[in-house]
């Protein structure tokens, strides 16, 4: 027979938990048929729980004051890479604080290049790898003031290199092909 100190120490683990899940719940990602707490993983290789639904929380309450929630923050939030600034100048100031790469990893943020229509660049956090050319990311503002969980990017790069990807922004539809510049680790 269990004891009431017994239930209260198995408790606040799984409370902890059955918050995060609700904290990402109540943020309605945009894109994604499925919430991907199944792919999530430890510091051995996948998105750590809590800073993702840190990230999810900070992007919700400055959703609620009407505030813009920005890739940049949450990424940083999401990954615990400490990087400042806009998103295209990322790879540049990773170099030497950070492992840089060109192959997606579980909890790194992947850096897109800087473009006409996207000046400012853009950045994501990749939260599972589905196959060698397949990953799934989590990010915000790739629909405005939105946060986007497990959304589906694939390589379509001539080379298989991650330099090109198309995202799914609407479920089973690829959108128009972006420049990667690489992927930002801890290591």
């Amino acid at each position: 027979m269990l004891s009431i100190s017994d239930l209260a120490g198995r408790a606040a683990p799984l409370s902890l938990v059955l918050i995060a899940a609700l904290t990402v719940a109540a943020c309605t990602p945009t894109t994604g048929d499925r919430m991907g707490f199944a792919s999530a993983r430890d510091e051995a290789g996948a998105v750590n729980l809590e800073r993702r639904a840190y990230a999810v929380e900070v992007a919700k309450q400055m959703r609620a004051k009407r505030q813009r929630v920005w890739c940049v923050p949450f990424a940083r939030n999401a990954s615990g890479i400490d990087i400042r600034g806009n998103a295209k100048t990322w790879w540049s100031q990773a170099k030497g604080l950070y492992a840089r790469g060109h192959q997606p990893k579980v909890g790194a943020v992947m850096a897109f290049s800087a473009t006409r229509r996207n000046p400012l660049g853009h950045i994501a956090v990749v939260s599972g790898v589905d196959s060698p050319r397949q990953i799934r990311v989590d990010h915000a503002n790739w629909e405005r003031n939105k946060v986007s969980l497990d959304m589906v990017v694939v390589d379509v790069s001539e080379k298989n290199d991650w330099s090109a990807v198309r995202v799914m922004s609407n479920p089973g539809a690829l959108g128009r092909v972006y420049p990667i510049t690489g992927f930002i680790s801890k290591g």
